[in-house]
This record gives C-alpha cells, sequence and structure tokens, in this order.
C-alpha cells in the first residue's frame, strides 16, 4: 500500500510543479506593452502628451531612433507649449479608444514657424541626449510632457515608441511548487518505507535442526563462517544500503529547492491588502493657486548654468556675454567693473555669482511671464561662511533666467516662506496690502540715507541693525574729513563735496512671504559731487583712479560727478502687523559710472 501512496504523491507533485512551471512560463504571457509613435518626422518637434504617458500604468520607456543627436526633454505641459507657441510641432495625444494620434499643430499667430535649438532652456525639468538611440525610463504624471527632437531645424526622429510593464503576477505558481515540492518529498519517504518493509518480509525463515552429528572437535573459524559472522576485514552491506536510501531522496529535495527559489515575490498570492498612505501635512495649503515656477531641483540647475556664464563674462570681460544671464542692476554693475578693468590692472573682478550652495529657493506661482525666482546661495571660503540673496527673473518661454539683483545676505532670521513646491504670489509695485508699496521703497529709503532720524520716512525702518546704512554715513564722515584734509592746505577752502541718494532706475521685485508679507528688491543711486568753490580752482582725479579711468581726464574745473549702485533686499511687513518695521536683509554697492559736471 506504501507503493500506492508514493507512486500517488510522486503524480499529483508532477503535476503541481508542472503546472507552477506552466504560470510562469508558457501560460504567464507578455512582460511589456508598446505603442508605435507614427507620422512624426513632419516637423521639427514632437510632444507628447501626459495622458499619453500614462495610458498604461508603471515606468514609461521612451526609444527614439534617428541618424545623429536625438534630444528629449521633459516638464509641465503648459510650459512646453508656451515654448512650442511659434513654430510648428507634431502632438502625440490620447484619441478615442485610448488610440495614440499624431496631429501637426502651427504657430498660434500664424506667422512662419520659427525653429531654435531645444537644448538648454531654462524651462524644462531635465534633458537628455544620445546619438542614434535615445533610451530613457521615465516616471511622470499626467501634467507633463514629453519633447522629442533633433537640433531644432532637422525633422524629429521618425523612431518613436512608448513601452511600458504588464502585470503578470501568478499568485499560485509559488505555492504549486512548493506543494509539489513537499509532495514529491513524502512520496519519496513512502517509498522508502515500502522498500524496507518489502525487504524484512523476504527475510530467512526458522527451520527445525536436524539429528547432531557425531561429536567432533570445532573449527572456531568455520563455525563463525557458516554461522554468518562478519570479520574485521568484511563490508558492512546493510550500512551501504541504508546509504543508498538516503541519496534517493536527495535529487527530489534539491529540485523542489531550486524551483522554489527561482519564484518571485510575484508568484505568491497578496494576502494582506496594499497598504494605504498616510497623508502628510503641508506647511501651506496650495489650494488653487498656479504651480510655481521652477522646482528646487530646476533652480539648482539654472544657477549652476548663471554662475558658469557670467565667471566666463568676468574673466573675458565680456559684457554681451554677460548680459545672456544677466539684467538690471546687476548687470550693470558687470559692466563697470569690465570697463575698469581695462584700465585699471588693480581693480578686483566682481563677487562671484555662487553656483551651487541653494539654501532656499521660493519661485513665484505664476504660469506666465515674466516670472521671478528668489534663491539664497551659501559659499564657504576658508574658515568664512556667506550667503547670496538674488532674485532671478524670466521675461518670456525662449528667454533663460537672469539674475536681476544680487547682495550679501546680512540678516539672522529670514521670514517664514512657502516651500519651493508651492511658491509664492508676485507683489504688485503698488501693493496696499504692505505697510510700504515696493514702487515707493526705495525713494524713502533713499531718504534715510541723506537725512537720517529727520526723514519722514525713518520710523518705518529697522535701522537698529543696519550695517549699510551705517556703512555709508561712516563713508561720507570720511570723504569730508579727507576733503577738508586736502583744502586745509591752503587758507582758502576750494572745494566742496556733496551727497544725495534717490531711487534707482530698475522696477522693484517682490514675492510674498506666509506673514502676509513681501521680500523686496529696490535699487537706490547714490551720488558724490565734487565741486570746486574758486573760480581759479580746478578738481584733479590724481587720489581717485576710477574716476579718471571712467571720464578720461585728469582735472575739471566744473567737478566730478561719481555715481554708485546699491542692490537692497528688504522684509516688508503686512498691512495690521503691528509695530512690525521694515528690515534690511542684504545688499550689495559699487560704482556704477562717473563723469564731469556740465557747465552751468
Amino acid at each position: 500500500m506504501r507503493f500506492v501512496w508514493a507512486v500517488a504523491a510522486f503524480v499529483l507533485a508532477a503535476v503541481m510543479i508542472a503546472t507552477g512551471i506552466a504560470q510562469r512560463t508558457v501560460f504567464q504571457g507578455p512582460k511589456t506593452t508598446t505603442a508605435t509613435i507614427s507620422d512624426t518626422s513632419a516637423t521639427a518637434y514632437t510632444l507628447i502628451d501626459g495622458a499619453v504617458l500614462n495610458r498604461s500604468p508603471g515606468l514609461q520607456t521612451l526609444r527614439a531612433a534617428a541618424d545623429g543627436p536625438i534630444f528629449a526633454a521633459y516638464g509641465r505641459t503648459d510650459d512646453m507649449k508656451a515654448w512650442l507657441a511659434d513654430t510648428d510641432y507634431t502632438a502625440v495625444t490620447l484619441g478615442a479608444g485610448g488610440h495614440v494620434t499624431s496631429t501637426v499643430v502651427a504657430p498660434a499667430d500664424g506667422a512662419s514657424p520659427t525653429h531654435r535649438d531645444p537644448a538648454g532652456s531654462d524651462l524644462w525639468l531635465d534633458q537628455f541626449t544620445q546619438d542614434d538611440i535615445l533610451i530613457q525610463h521615465l516616471q511622470l504624471p499626467d501634467t507633463m510632457s514629453v519633447l522629442v527632437a533633433t537640433d531644432g531645424t532637422a525633422p524629429a526622429p521618425a523612431d518613436i515608441s512608448l513601452t511600458w510593464p504588464l502585470s503578470t503576477t501568478t499568485p499560485w505558481a509559488g505555492p504549486l511548487i512548493l506543494g509539489g515540492g513537499i509532495l514529491m518529498a513524502v512520496g519519496v519517504f513512502l517509498y522508502i518505507l515500502g522498500i524496507r518493509r518489502l525487504r524484512r518480509s523476504r527475510g530467512p525463515r526458522r527451520k527445525s535442526l536436524p539429528p547432531l552429528p557425531e561429536t567432533e572437535p570445532i573449527d572456531l573459524a568455520v563455525e563463525q563462517a557458516d554461522k554468518g559472522v562478519i570479520t574485521a576485514g568484511a563490508a558492512p552491506q546493510r550500512r551501504a544500503v541504508s546509504r543508498r536510501r538516503s541519496l534517493v531522496a536527495v535529487p527530489a529535495i534539491g529540485l523542489s529547492a531550486l524551483l522554489f527559489a527561482g519564484c518571485s515575490a510575484d508568484a505568491w498570492p497578496q494576502l494582506g491588502g496594499s497598504p494605504t498612505p498616510t497623508p502628510t501635512a503641508t506647511v501651506v495649503d496650495a489650494g488653487d493657486t498656479q504651480p510655481p515656477a521652477v522646482t528646487a531641483t530646476q533652480a539648482d540647475r539654472i544657477l549652476s548654468r548663471i554662475a558658469d556664464t557670467v565667471t566666463q563674462a568676468d574673466q573675458k570681460r565680456d559684457a554681451t556675454l554677460a548680459a545672456t544671464r544677466l539684467a538690471g542692476a546687476a548687470l550693470a554693475e558687470r559692466q563697470t567693473n569690465y570697463t575698469l578693468r581695462g584700465k585699471l590692472p588693480k581693480e578686483p573682478e566682481p563677487t562671484a555669482i555662487p553656483g551651487s550652495g541653494l539654501k532656499l529657493v521660493l519661485p513665484q506661482a505664476y504660469e506666465g511671464w515674466p516670472r521671478t525666482v528668489l534663491a539664497i546661495a551659501e559659499q564657504k571660503a576658508d574658515a568664512a561662511v556667506t550667503s547670496t540673496i538674488m532674485m532671478m527673473t524670466q521675461v518670456d518661454p525662449w528667454s533663460p533666467y537672469k539674475v536681476s539683483y544680487t547682495g550679501q545676505l546680512e540678516a539672522t532670521k529670514l521670514p517664514d516662506v512657502a516651500p519651493a513646491y508651492v511658491g509664492a504670489a508676485a507683489v504688485q509695485p503698488d501693493s496696499s496690502f504692505l505697510v510700504m508699496p515696493p514702487a515707493e521703497l526705495a525713494a524713502a529709503y533713499a531718504d534715510v540715507i541723506d537725512k537720517g532720524d529727520k526723514s519722514a520716512s525713518a520710523g518705518a525702518f529697522d535701522t537698529a541693525d543696519d550695517l549699510f546704512l551705517k556703512g555709508v554715513t561712516d563713508k561720507r564722515k570720511e570723504q569730508l574729513a579727507d576733503l577738508s584734509k586736502t583744502a586745509g592746505k591752503s587758507s582758502k577752502k576750494t572745494a566742496q563735496m556733496t551727497f544725495a541718494a534717490a531711487a534707482g532706475g530698475q522696477a522693484p521685485l517682490a514675492l510674498a512671504t506666509l506673514e502676509s508679507g513681501a521680500i523686496v528688491a529696490v535699487n537706490v543711486s547714490e551720488t558724490e559731487t565734487v565741486t570746486p568753490t574758486d573760480k581759479n580752482a580746478v578738481i584733479k582725479t590724481d587720489t581717485n583712479p576710477r574716476v579718471k579711468a571712467l571720464t578720461g581726464v585728469k582735472e575739471s574745473a566744473t567737478g566730478f560727478v561719481t555715481t554708485y549702485s546699491d542692490q537692497l533686499f528688504f522684509y516688508v511687513p503686512g498691512v495690521g502687523s503691528g509695530d512690525a518695521k521694515i528690515r534690511l536683509l542684504g545688499y550689495s554697492s559699487s560704482i556704477l559710472g562717473a563723469k564731469v559736471v556740465s557747465k552751468k
């Protein structure tokens, strides 16, 4: 009976194992599904919509083939359509029934298509370039799209496809293989028991003893041999049989273990249910606000590009190159510095734009243009640590971000701002929600520089820890003292120096904070005017090589006017914030120009 059960166990084990293996092989089906995108070479750009990317769940594998370099980038769909607004492109969308369709979209204004190289645009969240064949694994939501092109002029790759993984779980393959292995082991055990019982049933049977022969001397060696006694030289045959029996079970158990080891997690039933994600509380409820202009990773990449370009421009004193990444007061500072360094070998380079160490990113939450981003980056030089605060702007979808304001961060405490993934609203120059509109801030602070506590705006500013204001005041006193020493050599005063501050020519930039306030960047212009008080006197530039280099003259009977540009960052509280005052967060100041005083 044991043999019958052993055979039954063997047969059932073979069926179970074979069924489990079949589920993992011949019955498993394809592991991926692919959608081929056709009619894409009619234009220079192909835009694959997010709905197409999410046609099937899981990892999205983009494949594009063409002769030469292939470019691909992804970003928010609205941003990409804005970048393609003035050209024609192939839009790949999801049609009725889930079919992928390709349609050529003409320029929005009906004008001739504009072709440009898509590589390096600050709009892309990421970009890739490969030769001949591009394969990229993505995991994008349906709010993002993928742009595929070559160089922006040649036709886009004609061979484009998307591949997604298919769910090929076989939850009963593992149990079948494991159960078959166990049954096979049971069959082997029953088989061994049957063999053992069979051998015992065929053993020698007892018989009656024959009549004893006549007593003779006994040969012990022969007697022992006749009785089947095993001598020292004999082989232990019963132990050899036992060893062979144990070896019979090894292949069956080894085979089961091998099959069991080849089963992955998708070969087992998931009895515990899918975990439910727990929502994480956010600092700010985004609500229906617009998406932020950039992500933190995107801002880091943009800042690195800006730093590389500006560094090259500083080394070459190339104002045209600098203008590709600088604007406003930040560009004006560089232009003057390049002029001075071309004439004064000892003139130092301007403060470098940091290309890394990004500590804070506050992008404007806005779908249109222009866009503004506040950034703070930290640099370490020897034992000193300095931080740079910047305002970057992008005027349209095709322009790169440019630094409009930059300064050294002096404040030890910053106002609370929204996280980068939420962004902040831009504050209008005439906003009445702040204790002082951004458009009036520069003029008010300039009045405080000139008049100090006597200014009508002095009470609006927190000047206790204002290092910039103290520095300007001390510098003016030193210059007046130096002028008095020079004039003191004569019995008659021959020159005078006056100072004035006013709002600069650059428009303010402001982003809202969480306390209903705003971080505002403004430009203040300071002038120093030196004029003779004696009609026979002249003002010389021997002690001021910068003025000499900028004006190109050694002396003047009318005097000189030197202009300085101040880039200032303030925290302006919101209306109803109590006794809160406007605080200076950071600043930079540099010479902007010099000229001879015109004759009256």
